[in-house]
């Protein structure tokens, strides 16, 4: 009856209504100009038409085309940063080369009405202002992941191979412009302006892309990790001031007129430092919890960012370097820098500066270095940048007593340009300092320079290997048995750990290594310590709980399942031990396009494929990168698929087929402990027939007696399986039970598949 009243009265409602909005319009109409009727009765366009040219113009709207640009751009930039990943090239390679192929020098080409639409030169402006808006929050990131505390340790050091590896390539870099400002200096610029610039943009280093490096090959932790991070930040902070010093000059036409904004930039540099730092220390230090930085708290940083690219700019030194001195002078704090760099990052790095990529890929026409002799300029740009360098820094690291070794990996590294160097040359461009094709051809070198940091280092390792003395994972002593875990989610890990300490007998032989490998681009040089440290907050407190000495080890990765094959088959391990995760779009169709996407697109299954190893299509039971540990890792392979386990009490064991009795090894370890009551099933009668099987089970009684009973019933029941706390199964018998949709697989407790 109520459901009744409600749609009477919603459909008289809605009817009364519609007639007197009805009434309202007619009645309006009659008092339109009766010209406006006439242009209507003038037009003369169907329905059809008048829907096609709305629609026409609405997908030409500034605002569509903008939003039709920042998708494509985001695709294309996750696509290109992906590829380049699998060859193990930094991200930023490819999403600068995604700008490049977007931009007039591919795209432009093959498809240049399609380039024209989504391209328009009156939209450019918009984007350019959505990318500098990108770049502030970017810098201000920058500067807030140096840590300047960090300069005080090594500071003589990393001044001498900073500066070194500044002052050589500018000097090169000036010697160039010598040979080039006739030829191919804009129209006006003075050689003065040209040649500082060109040296500014040789010297540059890329301190997150080298950031990034050092984290993903485990040197963060030593010595000659801290020694290159030290010397990029060192090279950042002096480079930006000589680029500040530079942009005056370029500016005010002449050193001498320039001192004046030099010395203004030095009022704000001294302003920032004794008056706003101190304030924001006070705001941070009170609100260095995530939910004492409320909006208003955010506003006022905001704010000081804002405000300080907006003084840099009027003073004619860029708001960039504006944006920079906010991030270094934000309070010290560790934890408020985290939950800043959190809030910011982001929005920053994923949505905004891919935007800065495409639009300096639209400004770079490669199809203008169309002459040997332009490319013969590319090259010794290229020979200048990488001598400058490598070889500066290089010979400065080993004149403050670095070995050889050491000494190249400094020059590698400081060598990476990535997308630093596009800031600058970018700057260049809008002054008027580089024409068009200059800009193209150091665009091509820091690509250059990028891309060849990986290879080096490679080649050094290759020649020169690491000693055991130098820092590094040291292999655990093969002394009793070991267990690698390597765990995603802290509290899963702590799951894992419990049950990793059943296999681990009362006596000496306790050896564990808890492995959290954590993809290197959800870190930064702020957030790995904390990071860290929450991650194994939860083993260490259950490892304490269990009087198990734990070793932990942690590392920022590009391939994880790469990462975890490699620590398990070098570090002379008994068991590795991983969790099964269930992905959030399992079962969805979402789930099903991903899916398939990352099987066909995956670069070792299509080489597998090539080469006739594997299908194409993957039709394993578990995960694609899961199967692809099971079958690299040369030591036993555990699979913890856990079902809201609380306890392990009772432990059932079923022996499908002869491959099978090797978990008697793993069950004879966990009898030893006095809690737990193992149920062995064998549906096959192996047991009447092995007498290795019999010799295992019977050890078993004699090590837990009273504790192990036979189970002799050839299907599993509900009932049965529900009493059960882990069931452990060979792998080969998981597999032909899930292959074969066993009805028992809906009721089985936590289950540990175990690949002998």
């Amino acid at each position: 009856m109520k459901n009744i009243r409600n749609v009477l009265f919603y459909t008289i409602t809605i009817g009364a209504l519609s007639g007197l909005l009805y009434w309202f319009i007619t009645q309006g109409q009659l008092l339109e100009n009766p010209e406006i009727a006439l242009n209507k009765k003038g037009q003369n366009l169907s329905s059809f038409d008048q829907f096609t040219d709305t629609l026409f113009h609405d997908l030409t709207n500034p605002l569509a085309i903008l939003l039709l640009q920042i998708i494509t751009i985001i695709l294309t930039a996750r696509i290109f940063g992906w590829f380049c990943k699998t060859i193990g090239q930094p991200s930023v390679i490819g999403e600068i080369a995604a700008g490049i192929f977007l931009g007039p020098s591919v795209v432009g080409i093959f498809f240049p009405e399609f380039s024209g639409f989504l391209f328009p030169l009156k939209s450019l402006g918009n984007l350019q202002f959505l990318s500098q808006i990108g770049l502030i929050l970017f810098m201000f990131i920058i500067g807030m992941e140096l840590d300047l505390k960090i300069l005080k340790t090594k500071a003589q050091e990393a001044i001498v191979i900073s500066h070194a590896s500044i002052i050589l390539p500018f000097a090169l870099g000036v010697g160039l412009a010598l040979f080039m400002y006739q030829d191919f200096a804009p129209e006006g610029i003075n050689f003065l302006s040209f040649a500082l610039f060109i040296g500014i943009a040789l010297s540059i280093t890329a301190f997150p892309v080298l950031a990034r490096i050092v984290q993903e090959r485990g040197l963060s932790k030593t010595k000659l990790g801290m020694m290159v991070i030290t010397c990029a930040a060192t090279d950042d902070i002096t480079a930006w001031c000589i680029l500040a010093a530079v942009i005056a000059i370029v500016k005010a036409g002449s050193f001498v007129s320039s001192v004046y904004t030099i010395l203004l930039a030095l009022a704000y540099v001294f302003f920032m430092l004794n008056v706003v730092k101190p304030f924001l220390k006070r705001i941070g230090d009170h609100y260095s919890y995530k939910e004492g930085l409320t909006k208003p708290v955010v506003g006022v940083f905001f704010l000081m960012l804002m405000g300080s690219a907006y003084c840099t700019e009027v003073i004619g030194i860029h708001a960039l370097f504006g944006a920079f001195m906010a991030g270094v002078i934000m309070p010290d704090n560790t934890n408020f820098r985290n939950i800043f760099i959190e809030k910011v990052e982001d929005v920053s790095m994923v949505l905004l500066l891919p935007l800065f990529f495409v639009f300096t890929g639209l400004r770079t026409q490669i199809g203008l270095i169309n002459d040997p002799y332009l490319w013969q300029i590319t090259g010794w740009i290229i020979a200048a940048a990488v001598i400058g360098k490598f070889v500066g820094s290089a010979l400065a690291a080993r004149f403050v007593q670095q070995s050889w070794r050491d000494s190249l990996i400094i020059g590698s590294l400081m060598n990476t340009r990535g997308l630093m160097e596009l800031v600058v040359l970018n700057i260049g461009y809008d002054i008027g300092v580089l024409s068009p094709e200059i800009f193209a051809m150091m665009v091509i070198m820091a690509l250059a320079t990028t891309c060849m940091t990986g290879p080096a280092l490679d080649l050094i390792d290759k020649l020169m290997p690491e000693t055991k003395s130098e820092g590094g994972n040291d292999v655990m002593p093969k002394l009793g048995f070991s267990i690698l875990m390597a765990f995603a989610s802290p509290f899963g890990g702590r799951k894992m750990l419990r049950l990793a300490n059943y296999f681990l007998s009362p006596d000496s032989d306790k050896k564990m290594t808890a492995l959290h490998l954590s993809p290197s681009s959800y870190l930064n040089q702020v957030n790995t310590e904390e990071y860290q440290y929450e991650t194994f907050k939860p083993i260490i407190e259950e490892a304490d709980k269990l009087q198990l000495p734990v070793t932990t080890l942690f590392k920022p990765s590009q391939d994880i399942e790469h990462d975890i094959i490699e620590t398990a088959n070098t570090g002379g391990y008994d068991l590795l031990l991983m969790g099964i995760g269930h992905s959030v779009f399992e079962g969805t169709i979402l789930g099903k396009v991903l899916g398939i996407t990352t099987k066909i697109i995956s670069p070792v299954r299509l080489f597998d494929t090539i080469t006739g190893k594997e299908k194409l299509f993957h039709k394993d039971i578990f995960d694609e990168r899961t199967s692809h540990v099971i079958k690299s890792v040369k030591v036993p392979v555990a699979l913890f698929i856990e079902k809201n386990m609380t306890k392990t009490e009772q432990v059932f064991i079923p022996l499908f087929a002869p491959d099978d009795i090797f978990l008697l090894n793993f069950a004879i370890r966990m009898a030893a402990n006095p809690d737990i009551q193992i149920t062995i099933m064998d549906p096959s009668g192996l047991l009447n027939q092995l007498t290795s099987l019999q010799e295992a089970v019977g050890k078993m009684e004699e090590s837990a007696p009273g504790r192990v009973t036979l189970h002799s019933e050839k299907a599993l029941e509900k009932d049965f399986l529900q009493q059960q706390d882990l069931m452990m199964i060979s792998y080969l018998s998981w597999k032909q039970a899930v292959e074969s949709h066993s009805l028992w697989l809906s009721f089985s407790p936590s289950v540990l598949v175990i690949r002998g």
